[in-house]
């Protein structure tokens, strides 16, 4: 195993830093171009959604990179998800993320969000009447197919918290290898590593620089003077600092630019060594949740009638 990967409970091994392709633009060649240039710097773990749209550039800038040879399939690792509107039927839901991806197979398939709309609805803020009934009992036996017909290499789950996860477990045959949340130096997760962490379940990190650049995001991870004075002291960024900061703690990271400069500079994060001083004053910020997911709360159709509910106050 690689120093830049880490083993899952499934086997097989996760890259630590992995290229995000959610766009607002959505444009396919901007993102082709970006997967092509992060293929050369060596990033080898690339992050889509069906939700996202960008599943097609994801594979054809892959597709690619095999034919000429520079990279070969079992080289990268491919994580996509299984968006709301398609938990009635995951095998098929992945069958399409594979025809839009030009793959026979992805290595991580998880569910995006514990809620349950409509088939067929595609918007990422869902309106009232879009809600079902989440059972995931149901949609967990559904994802357990997909593993057994060879679809994907693991199963696992996104924005989950410790009750969520602990839930699942009571009924899943096979455990999430992934559980991937918001997480950063100012919202830590702590109760959510311990419990991943007691039952081998590995925290990918999306958002892991707070999300700037996208309109939910904010900049007062990389603002923050305690991230800027660590960075200072290492010669570093603060976006390498709070990079460096989730990898310290075992988890993969899952960051999103397109821009040159800052792909370098993400993926050498990992070569920073961070000193237990930093990692002692870094627990001292105080913490708050950026993606809330606000969207998926209402007092009517919605499982979750408050923030509290969809995230069992751990927020």
């Amino acid at each position: 195993m690689k120093s830049d990967e880490v083993r899952l409970n499934c086997g097989i091994t996760i890259p630590v830093i992995g290229l995000g392709t959610y766009s607002s633009n959505n444009h396919r060649e901007t993102t082709e171009q970006a997967i092509h240039m992060a293929l050369k710097m060596g990033y080898r773990h690339f992050d889509t959604a069906k939700i996202y749209g960008s599943e097609p550039a994801v594979g054809n800038a892959l597709r690619r990179a095999i034919e000429v040879q520079s990279i070969r399939r079992e080289d990268v690792f491919v994580t996509s998800k299984l968006w709301s509107s398609d938990h009635h039927d995951p095998v098929s839901a992945l069958k399409q993320t594979l025809r839009n991806l030009g793959m026979k197979y992805i290595d991580m398939y998880l569910v995006h969000w514990p809620v349950k709309l409509k088939p067929g609805v595609c918007n990422a803020v869902p309106r009232e009447e879009e809600f079902e009934q989440l059972d995931m009992e149901t949609t967990w036996t559904g994802m357990e197919r997909c593993l057994e017909i060879g679809l994907c290499r693991c199963i696992g789950v996104s924005n989950f918290s410790s009750k969520k996860i602990e839930d699942l477990l009571d009924f899943a045959s096979v455990p999430p290898a992934v559980n991937q949340v918001e997480m950063h130096p100012m919202w830590r997760q702590r109760k959510l590593r311990e419990i991943c962490g007691e039952y081998n379940i590995h925290v990918s990190a999306y958002s892991p620089l707070g999300g700037p650049g996208h309109a939910w995001g904010s900049t007062a991870v990389v603002d923050n003077p305690l991230i800027k004075s660590i960075a200072l002291k290492h010669q570093a960024t603060p976006a390498q600092v709070a990079l460096k900061w989730g990898i310290s703690r075992g988890s993969s990271v899952i960051v999103k630019s397109f821009n040159p400069d800052r792909l370098k500079e993400n993926i050498t994060s990992f070569n920073l060594k961070l000193d237990d001083e930093d990692m002692v004053e870094i627990e001292k910020l105080e913490e708050r949740k950026i993606m809330r997911g606000e969207f998926l709360v209402n007092d009517t159709t919605s499982p979750y009638r408050t923030i509290q509910d969809l995230w069992d106050y751990e927020i």
